[in-house]
This record gives C-alpha cells, structure tokens and sequence, in this order.
C-alpha cells in the first residue's frame, strides 16, 4: 500500500456492507462478438480519410467539408431570396401609399391622359372652328402674336430693347 494511505486507520462499521456480485437473468445473451459497422467507415469498410484538423481538435473528410460548404450556400441563397423579397415587398407597398397619397390629394389626376395644369380661356373675339378648320388652340394663338409683331417697326423693338439694357436716354 501506500504510505499515506497506511497512515489512515480503517475502521469496521455494522452499518456499512460490500457489494455482492449481480446475478444475471435467465434471458441474458453476451454482446455479439461482431459490431454494426463503424460511423466513420465508408461501404467497403475502409476508415474514411481524416485529412483535415482543424485546431480545435476536430477532424473531417473532404466529404464532409464539401457536403457542409453546400449546405452553407443553399442556406444562404434561401435567406437572400427571402430578404429580396422582402425589399420588394416593401417598395412596393411604398409605391402603393405614395399612389395613394398622390390621388387623395388630386383625385383623378393620374386616371386621365390628359394633364391641364390651368383651364384655357377663349378670346372674345375668336370664332368657334368649323369642321374643315384646325381646331388646335396653339395654332390661333401663334396667328394672332404674328399679326402684332407685324404692326410693329422692327427698329422700335430695337431701340426697347436698347433702352431696357442702357436705360432710356432723352434727347437733346
């Protein structure tokens, strides 16, 4: 024995018993002299290849590494296209309340081609077009700037334009 364990004296207790051996049911079997084939073995069982260690201690297979890298992406495909949609999601609904918005405030705007900003008003004197005349409001309107341009002398035009870039100056 031990020296330190010779120092401790033992004593015998009424209280405290050994344990006996177990006896075995009738229906025991012992355990079969083959195991069920390894976890790390592939199906010529061959012990796979540990090739790669990483510091923690951990070992794995090119397999393993290549089955693991694939499971990575696929996962990370799913996340982005399910964040894509999201975003779309999300734009279209601002879209959807910025329209909305823009037809609570100028109901039946965006519903129509056409986009009058202010009524046109008719001359006094202008006549309603028959059906062989045009009928396009600018056309009546260039007609009637370029007779009064042409009642004007070309020099007085001049001479306004003259004085608004000099100043008037009076004659002496």
């Amino acid at each position: 024995p031990h020296p330190l364990l010779a120092q401790i004296p033992l004593t015998v207790s009424p209280f405290i018993s050994l344990p006996s051996a177990p006896t075995l049911p009738y229906t025991y079997q012992p355990l079969p002299s083959t195991l069920p084939p390894s976890a790390t073995a592939d199906s010529n069982g061959n012990e796979r290849e540990k090739i790669v260690v990483s510091q923690s201690g951990h070992a794995a297979s090119p397999d393993d590494i290549i089955a693991s890298c694939q499971a990575l992406q696929a996962h990370i495909e799913k996340m982005q296209e399910n964040s894509e949609r999201t975003i779309r999601e999300w734009e279209d609904n601002l879209r959807e309340e910025q329209l909305a918005e823009k037809r609570r405030l100028a109901p039946g705007w965006l519903d129509r081609d056409e986009k009058i900003l202010q009524p046109a008003k008719m001359a006094a004197g202008s006549v309603v077009p028959e059906q062989g005349q045009s009928a396009n409001l600018m056309d009546q309107q260039a007609d009637e700037t370029s007779d009064v341009q042409m009642q004007q002398p070309v020099a007085s035009r001049e001479g306004d334009e003259l004085d608004r870039a000099f100043g008037s100056m009076t004659m002496r």
